[in-house]
């Protein structure tokens, strides 16, 4: 394999495919350096359901002790309310492995975190406010990046994990699938007294879907509607948004009254795509940037984070040797695509069958498999399994280069 210079892997984009990139390649002693283009961390309604398929690879690292230190909330079971019924859908206590629970972490505690634990590394960097907004290509390869500042900083390699709207997915031309998402999702927070269990639930009734995520004092809580519907709904005014959100989900009935302002209710407009070639030599797309997700089961994060397992894996220790990555980087893509192809099969199915259903049925009945797992309550661990631990999970074998302290 032909050796080049030691210049940096390029990380464009400080989520979680890109810090836990950064993380792991320099753990592995390659040069690295991530680009964010916010001053900080903190951003609302950022995907913050950590999976136990995440938190078996922290545990891997040495450092879930240390991630779970932070605040977060714990879900073990997972149920919906279907026409006034309660049904239990999963019941991750019956997985294997250290955490057998869904973490519900803000975002910005998560990448801190990792930030903090990768800056142990000397290889790493991580620069805040720089924009990625260009490549540099050579003859034969992307050499580099541009930033908005005007800056040119050329790399080993440049990882894209600039999300689902990626800047450099577009520049690099690298060919995508749209696998056109039916629903868009309203996103609020609902104050909640604590209570000593996760209270986490879908509920389903009068053509609607409400998901409740538990998050101790408040609810985190997802309107799911029809695709280019928010216009219509914000249309019918505030007072009916929070008769129709309380009807379908009366756990909010007490404190709906909290949410005086349509700037209180975020529109996340759903995705699902991926794409068909995720490099090109110089240059690799991660997470988001090579496949958005829908947030049906809150799978993204974790499959941006096995992207990244698996892309250390492949190229970090080559890398931390001076080898050229090129000859590697279509592996990646081998690795992840099962996972990834897999994933949006079961969320288009979820879309069509169970929320396209959802919208259309104003006196739902539950599935046959969901009255089943009533029946064998043991069969909730396969739905937990799934969501949990998900396709071909991935486990850290990059190398490690000890740090200096």
């Amino acid at each position: 394999m032909m050796v080049r210079d030691k210049r940096p892997v390029i990380i464009a984009g400080g989520g979680p495919a890109g810090m836990m990139a950064g993380l792991l390649f320099a753990r592995a002693g390659a040069p690295t350096v991530v680009l964010e283009k916010h001053r900080d961390f903190l951003r609302d309604f950022r995907g913050d359901t950590v999976h136990p398929s995440t938190l078996d690879i922290f545990s891997e690292l040495g450092l879930l002790d240390g991630l779970l230190a932070r605040e977060h909330n714990e879900v073990e079971r997972i149920g919906a309310v279907i026409g006034g019924h309660e049904y239990g859908i999963a019941d991750f206590s019956w997985l294997p492995g250290p955490a057998r629970f869904l973490a519900m972490m803000p975002q910005w505690h998560f990448l801190d975190f990792v930030a903090g634990e990768a800056r142990r590394f000397p290889a790493f960097s991580l620069r805040m406010e720089a924009e990625v907004v260009g490549l540099i290509e050579g003859n034969d390869r992307i050499e580099g990046v541009r930033l908005a500042s005007g800056e040119m900083l050329e790399g080993a390699l440049v990882i894209a994990a600039d999300g689902r709207d990626s800047v450099l997915r577009e520049a690099a031309r690298l060919p995508r699938q749209d696998l056109d998402a039916p629903i868009d999702v309203l996103w609020f927070r609902v104050p909640k007294a604590r209570t000593p269990d996760n209270r986490t639930q879908g509920y389903i009734d009068r053509g609607e879907m409400i998901v409740t995520i538990d998050r101790g004092d408040y609810f985190q809580c997802a309107r799911v509607i029809e695709k280019g519907g928010a216009d219509r709904v914000r249309a019918g005014g505030l007072e009916h948004f929070r008769a129709d959100v309380t009807a379908t989900a009366p756990v909010l009935a007490g404190h709906i009254s909290a949410i005086t302002s349509w700037d209180e209710v975020k529109l996340l407009t759903v995705s699902l795509d991926r794409l068909t070639r995720w490099s090109r030599p110089g240059l690799l797309a991660i997470g988001d940037a090579a496949h958005a997700m829908s947030p049906v089961g809150g799978v993204g994060v974790n499959l941006a984070i096995q992207d990244a397992v698996a892309a250390a894996n492949i190229l970090a220790g080559p890398l931390a040797r001076g080898a050229d990555p090129d000859p590697l980087l279509h592996r990646v893509q081998k690795r992840r695509m099962l996972a990834v192809r897999t994933i949006q099969a079961i969320q288009r199915t979820v879309h069509r069958k169970v929320i396209g259903a959802a919208l259309r049925e104003k006196a739902p009945r539950a599935p046959a498999v969901v009255r089943l797992l009533q029946i064998i309550p043991p069969l909730q661990a396969l739905p937990a399994w799934l969501l949990g631990l998900g396709v071909r999970r991935e486990h850290v074998s990059a190398p490690r280069a000890l740090p200096d302290h």
